[in-house]
C-alpha cells in the first residue's frame, strides 16, 4: 500500500493484519525532494542559524555549529539521545513506529532526503526491527529516547531483533544511510512512539469492546438474568451512540435463548448486569473520540522545524508535544477499566452461591473451592488497573536546562495504557470461563444459538468440567485464543 495523504486507523490495521508492503506515492515523493533541495538551499545561503540545523539542540539552541560538522552533527544526536531504559518495547509496536514515522516524514515538511525515508520503508517491508526500550521519553520534544533507538540501526548502528529472538549489534554496511542537515533531528523529533501505542491499544480495545457484550450476554443467561433494561425503549430516550449500540448487541447476542424467556422470580438484576449498556456504551464512546484524536495525528508532521518550500519559511514550533495523545492515552485506559472492573462485578456474582447457582461453580462446595480463587485474581488485577488509570498527563518535569519546561508524559501514559488493556484480557479470559460453566448449571435449558456456540468453543479449548483443577491453565488457554 502507498503512503496516502490520509490513512484511517482502520487502513493501518488493515496493512498491519494483512502484512501488506509499504510504499511512496509519487506525490510523496515529489514533496519529499522539494523540501529536501529546498533546505539544501537555504543551508549553502549565508543567513540567520536555523535551529537543529546549524545549531546545537534543546538548550544548546544558541551554539552555532560550522558547515563541515552538520552531519557529524545528526549522527552525534542519535547516538547521545539513544537512552533508553526497561523493558523491550513490543516487536509489533517496533514495527509501526517505523510505519508512522516514514508516514509523517512524507508530507514533505521535515526536510529529509528520499533516501532516508525509503530506509525506514526497506526496514518495515523486511521486518528489520530495532530494539527500543520502554522508558526515556517525556513526551515532548518528541519521543527522543526511543525514536534515537529506532533510527541507529539506519545508520548502521544500534541494536536489531533476529527471527530467533536473539539481539544483534549492527555493523555499518555500505547501504546504511547517510545523514545530511536536520535528518538525524527529523528521525527522533516526533510523537511515533505514543502513536504506536496508541494505535496498538486501539486495536486491542476494540476487540475487547466486541468481546465485552458478548461475555455479558452469556454472563446474563448464567445468571438468569432480565431482558428489560436492554430494550430499545429505555435507550432511544438517553440516546448515546454506544448505549444504544450495547444493548441492540447484547439483545441479539441473546436472541433465541430459552433461559431469557422462562418466567422470572427476580424483579431487577445487579447493576453490573442491568448497567451494561450505559457502562460498555460509555467505553465505546471514548475509544471513538481517542480514535478521532490518533486518526488526526498519524497523518501529521509532528517533528521540528517545520519546512514550507512554498511559503519560504522554516518554523521553529511545537507541534512534538504529545499533550493530544497523553490525555487520551489516560482517557482510554480509564475507559478500557472499566470494561474489567465490570466483568469482575459479574463473575462476583455468578461465583456467590444465589440465582440457583452453587457456591462458586462447584458441585461439591467445601471439599471443592471450584472458582473462588479465579475471582480473587480478577479482583486483584481490577485493583491493580485503578493504580494504573492515575492519570500521566497531570505531571511535568523540567528538562534540558529549562528549555522543555512543560512536558506531556505521554509515553508513560501509553505505555501504562498497554498493561492496563492487557489485564482487561485477563479479566475477560477468567469471565469467560465463569460464564461458561455457570451456564452448565442452567441444562437442561439451552441459551441462544451465539452463545451456545460460544460455549461450545470453550469447551473445545478449555477443561470446564466439575471437579478443582490449575484454572490459571484454563484461563491461560482462553486468553490466547480469544484475544
Amino acid at each position: 500500500m502507498e503512503l496516502a495523504e490520509h490513512h484511517s486507523i482502520a487502513d493501518i490495521r488493515s496493512i498491519v493484519d494483512r502484512r501488506e508492503p509499504i510504499s511512496l506515492s509519487a506525490i510523496a515523493i515529489a514533496k519529499i525532494e522539494k523540501c529536501h533541495t529546498y533546505l539544501l538551499d537555504k543551508v549553502a545561503q549565508e543567513g540567520p542559524p536555523i535551529y537543529g540545523v546549524n545549531t546545537g539542540f534543546g538548550s544548546l539552541c544558541n551554539t552555532e555549529i560550522e558547515s563541515k560538522y552538520l552531519s557529524q552533527l545528526q549522527i552525534n544526536l542519535l547516538r547521545s539521545h539513544a537512552c533508553g531504559a526497561g523493558a523491550y518495547v513490543p516487536k509489533e509496536i517496533v514495527k509501526l513506529m517505523l510505519l508512522l514515522k516514514a508516514q509523517s516524514l512524507s508530507y514533505g515538511h521535515s526536510g529529509v532526503q528520499l533516501a532516508t525515508v525509503e530506509k525506514l520503508i526497506e526496514f518495515y517491508n523486511n521486518d528489520t526491527i530495532p530494539i527500543i526500550y520502554e522508558l526515556g521519553s517525556l513526551g515532548a520534544s518528541g519521543d527522543l529516547a526511543p525514536l534515537s533507538h529506532l533510527a541507529l540501526p539506519l545508520i548502521g548502528e544500534g541494536e536489531i531483533w533476529r527471527e530467533e529472538g536473539k539481539r544483534v549489534k549492527v555493523k555499518g554496511e555500505s547501504n546504511t544511510l547517510h545523514l545530511g542537515p536536520k535528518e538525524g533531528l527529523a528521525l527522533i523529533n516526533g510523537t511515533q512512539f505514543m502513536q504506536a501505542y496508541g494505535l496498538h491499544c486501539l486495536f486491542k480495545s476494540k476487540d475487547i469492546l466486541k468481546r465485552a457484550d458478548l461475555h455479558a450476554a452469556l454472563c446474563i443467561d448464567a445468571y438468569d438474568g432480565r431482558k428489560e433494561p436492554f430494550l430499545l425503549y429505555s435507550h432511544q430516550i438517553r440516546p448515546h451512540k454506544g448505549q444504544l449500540a450495547t444493548a441492540k448487541a447484547v439483545l441479539g447476542h441473546l436472541e433465541g435463548s430459552e433461559i431469557l424467556t422462562q418466567d422470572k422470580v427476580h424483579v431487577q438484576d445487579p447493576y453490573s448486569f442491568r448497567c451494561v449498556p450505559q457502562v460498555h456504551g460509555a467505553s465505546k464512546d471514548a475509544v471513538d473520540h481517542v480514535s478521532a484524536v490518533f486518526e488526526t495525528e498519524i497523518n501529521s508532521v509532528t517533528d521540528n522545524p517545520n519546512v514550507f518550500p512554498d511559503e519560504d519559511l522554516i518554523l521553529s514550533a511545537g507541534n512534538f508535544h504529545g499533550q493530544p495523545l497523553a490525555l487520551q492515552l489516560d482517557y482510554l485506559a480509564i475507559a478500557m477499566a472499566e470494561i474489567g472492573s465490570i466483568a469482575e462485578r459479574r463473575i462476583y456474582r455468578l461465583v456467590e452461591g444465589k440465582r440457583g447457582l452453587p457456591a462458586f461453580l462447584t458441585a461439591n462446595p467445601g471439599l471443592e473451592s471450584g472458582l473462588m480463587i479465579a475471582q480473587y485474581t480478577a479482583a486483584s488485577i481490577v485493583s491493580q488497573n485503578k493504580q494504573l488509570c492515575t492519570p500521566s498527563s497531570v505531571d511535568s518535569i523540567e528538562s534540558s536546562n529549562g528549555q522543555e519546561d512543560h512536558v506531556s508524559m505521554g509515553a508513560n501514559a501509553a505505555t501504562k495504557c498497554l498493561r492496563v488493556i492487557e489485564n482487561v484480557e485477563r479479566i475477560q479470559a477468567i469471565e469467560l470461563l465463569t460464564a461458561s460453566k455457570g451456564l452448565e448449571f442452567r441444562r437442561p435449558l439451552k441459551s441462544s444459538p451465539i452463545l451456545e456456540d460460544l460455549v461450545a468453543k470453550v469447551k473445545a479449548i478449555a477443561d470446564i468440567s466439575d471437579g478443582d483443577k490449575v484454572w490459571a491453565d484454563e484461563v491461560e488457554k482462553l486468553r490466547l485464543s480469544f484475544q
